[in-house]
């Protein structure tokens, strides 16, 4: 054989190798690429693992007052970066429900998201109306949930039954799955409002339904149809589709202008935001909340992300089970849900029918003014709130009426009823839930 011969036949089998290589890389690709869904599972689900459970502490009936939890805060504190008109320096001394006399009004610059106080995921999200959509975490196997953690505020309130759900206001970024998406209820009408957002749920009980039908809300009203449009999607296939209905807001705003429908940006008066703490703080490391044996969670504060963590019940309560946690998932996002804020509300909950109480179909009132804490950085400050405007977002402020920063990021509110119980034993705390 001739060396011309002998240079071609290992060319050939140099072209050889290649394509040999080059189908083993498509071939192995493939199954890489095919098998992220299976992985991305099996990401989720290694994030779902229930963990060792702290044990919380319980509260003592009638044991701690807000008043008391003021008067007890520390005083050695460093001196507030706000003053009043006069150059004085807010007093450490707690005050009556808070006035706007000395609240001067607060804009952020331009192109800012006024609900985190940071540039939004493209500018062009700001030139249209946020939108509020219902996310529910009941019952336990609809887990994890989708979207959250792309919304700027989400509230958390009591419904019926022992059980919580989410209505979650996205503005600086939208999400092509939010959900699953669930019945409406009468407190869904103070957050579309104070955003002046479009309403997103998945209908509600008669009574609600009607109610939200003949008010200012009609026309910002979304449920499901039989068409594209609204966005309303089908998640898992082998899921009920009672819990199985999903909103992409990235299509909503083309959807909107298909119909001719208002999505002009509202008018919103931003939030106060600081990388600086409020004065007078306490320790907040783990933050119990327990709305019933069925209905529990935590926060876990974790001082390098400088974020509160969510870990969510996985088992009930009932005859004297221990507390079972498991982190809460994001998802579309593969990430767990966390906060940079997290305010408690204290709140009036009354029965729309004080003759029908067993339905437990409720007013929860978010209107004038009320107490309520805040955790930011790893530490809680007592605030007052105050719904100073029907289309504006709740103002917090101090005990001596002085706006109270937020940290830059998300909000996340947990409603509580007026009643609620709620201790501090070092940098843990214990909020109880109680109803009417």
């Amino acid at each position: 054989m001739s060396s011309k011969k002998i240079t071609l036949s290992i060319k050939n089998l140099e072209i050889l190798g290649v394509v040999v290589f080059s189908a083993f890389l498509l071939f192995f690709g493939y199954i890489f690429i095919a098998g992220q869904p299976v992985a991305e599972e099996n990401q989720i689900e290694n994030m779902s693992q229930t963990i060792a459970s702290p044990t919380p502490f319980s509260p003592k009936d009638g044991e701690f007052s807000f008043e008391e939890h003021l008067q007890n805060f520390s005083t050695v504190t460093p001196r507030p970066t706000v003053v009043y008109e006069d150059g004085s320096y807010p007093t450490a001394t707690p005050l009556p429900l808070p006035t706007l006399s000395n609240i001067t009004p607060y804009t952020l610059p331009e192109g800012i998201n006024p609900l985190t106080g940071l540039p939004p995921a493209a500018l062009n999200l700001l030139d249209r109306r946020p939108i509020a959509s219902k996310i529910a975490l009941y019952p336990r196997y609809i887990r994890p949930v989708s979207g959250m953690m792309l919304a700027d505020v989400v509230f958390e309130y009591y419904i019926e039954g022992g059980l919580t759900r989410f209505i979650a206001v996205f503005y600086g970024n939208d999400a092509e799955k939010v959900g699953p998406v669930r019945s409406g209820r009468f407190f869904d009408e103070h957050i579309a409002h104070m955003y002046q957002s479009y309403l997103v749920f998945k209908y509600a009980d008669k009574r609600v339904f009607n109610h939200l039908k003949e008010s200012d809300l009609r026309d910002f009203l979304i449920v499901p149809g039989n068409s594209a449009c609204p966005p309303f999607v089908i998640g898992k296939q082998d899921r009920d589709t009672y819990n199985n209905i999903f909103f992409n807001t990235t299509k909503f705003a083309d959807c909107l202008a298909q119909q001719n429908k208002d999505n002009s940006p509202p008018n919103l008066r931003a939030g106060y935001f600081s990388t600086t703490q409020p004065f007078a703080a306490e320790p907040a490391l783990d933050i119990f909340t327990r709305y019933s044996l069925d209905d529990y969670h935590y926060w876990k504060y974790n001082p390098y992300a400088h974020k509160y963590y969510r870990y969510q019940e996985s088992d009930n309560l009932r005859n004297e089970k221990s507390p079972n946690y498991a982190p809460l998932i994001d998802a579309l996002i593969t990430q767990q849900v966390s906060a940079d804020n997290i305010v408690f509300l204290f709140v009036p909950y009354t029965f729309a029918d004080q003759f029908q109480e067993e339905d437990e179909v409720y007013h929860i009132d978010l209107i004038g003014s009320g107490k309520g804490y805040l955790a930011r950085d790893g530490n809680m400050f007592p605030l007052y709130w105050r719904r100073i405007a029907i289309d504006q977002p709740l103002l917090l402020t101090d005990p001596n009426g002085m706006p109270l920063s937020l940290k830059q990021g998300n909000t996340f509110y947990e409603v509580l009823g007026e009643s609620s119980q709620f201790m501090q034993q070092e940098a843990q705390w214990y909020f109880q839930f109680e109803t009417p």
